[in-house]
C-alpha cells in the first residue's frame, strides 16, 4: 500500500508539473482560418500551424492577465512544492527503507505528514483547473458575446490536470491507509510476543528442578 501511494503520488506530481508548463490550457479553432490552432497555457500564448510548426510569445505581464490565470499560477506552484515535500517525506517514512529502522514513530509521522501534504498538492491542482474551466464555460455560453466571436475550448492539459491531482490525492489517502494500518499489526505483533514470552516464563518456573538444574 506504501509502494502504490508513493507511486501515484509520483505520477501525480510529474503530471503536475507537466500542467504547470504546457500552453493547452485553452484552444481556440478560428472557423476563418482553419490551417492554425491558437492555444493558451499559464506563461504563454501559442499558434499551431498545420504544417507542424508552433509560434509561442509569453506574456508582458502578471498583473495583465485574467484573475483566474494569476491564481492558477500561484496554486500550480504550490502544488509543485507541496508535491515534492510530500514524496521526500513519505520516502523516508516507508518501510521497506532500512534507514531509521529504530524510529518507528518519527517515521509513522513523516509518512503521515507526507500524506497531508500530497492531498493539500492534489487540491492545489484541482482548484485552478476546476476555475479555468468553469470560466471557459461561462464564456462559451455567453450569449452577450456575438455569434461570430471565436469561443475558447477545454485544452489538453485541463484533463492531465485534472488526473493529476486526483493521482495526488488517492496516493496520499493509500499513505494515510497504510499509517493507520501499521499500528494494529504492531499491537498485535507485541502483544503475541508478549503472549508467548509469558507461557515460556511460566513453563520454564513449573518444571521439576531436577529437570531445571
Amino acid at each position: 500500500m506504501q509502494l502504490a501511494g508513493i507511486l501515484f503520488c509520483l505520477l501525480g506530481w510529474v503530471l503536475s508539473c507537466l500542467t504547470t508548463y504546457l500552453p493547452q490550457w485553452k484552444n481556440l479553432n478560428l472557423e476563418l482560418n482553419e490551417l492554425e490552432i491558437w492555444t493558451m497555457g499559464l506563461w504563454q500564448a501559442c499558434v499551431v500551424h498545420e504544417e507542424g510548426g508552433m509560434q509561442c510569445k509569453e506574456f508582458d505581464s502578471f498583473l495583465a492577465l485574467p484573475p483566474e490565470l494569476q491564481i492558477s499560477r500561484i496554486l500550480m506552484f504550490i502544488s509543485n512544492g507541496l508535491g515534492l515535500s510530500g514524496l521526500l517525506l513519505s520516502s523516508f517514512g516507508l518501510d521497506c527503507l532500512k534507514i531509521g529502522e529504530q524510529q518507528q514513530d518519527l517515521k509513522k509521522r513523516l509518512l503521515l505528514l507526507g500524506a497531508i501534504f500530497c492531498w493539500i498538492s492534489g487540491a492545489a491542482v484541482l482548484v485552478p483547473v476546476s476555475w479555468v474551466a468553469h470560466t471557459t464555460v461561462q464564456e462559451f455560453w455567453d450569449e452577450t458575446i456575438p455569434d461570430i466571436v471565436p469561443r475558447w475550448d477545454f485544452g489538453e492539459a485541463l484533463f492531465i490536470g485534472w488526473f493529476a491531482g486526483f493521482c495526488l490525492i488517492f496516493g496520499g489517502s493509500l499513505l494515510n491507509c497504510s499509517v493507520c494500518s501499521v499500528p494494529q499489526s504492531s499491537s498485535v505483533h507485541y502483544t503475541v510476543a508478549g503472549v508467548l514470552d509469558a507461557c515460556q516464563h511460566l513453563e520454564s518456573n513449573n518444571r521439576p528442578r531436577s529437570l531445571r538444574d
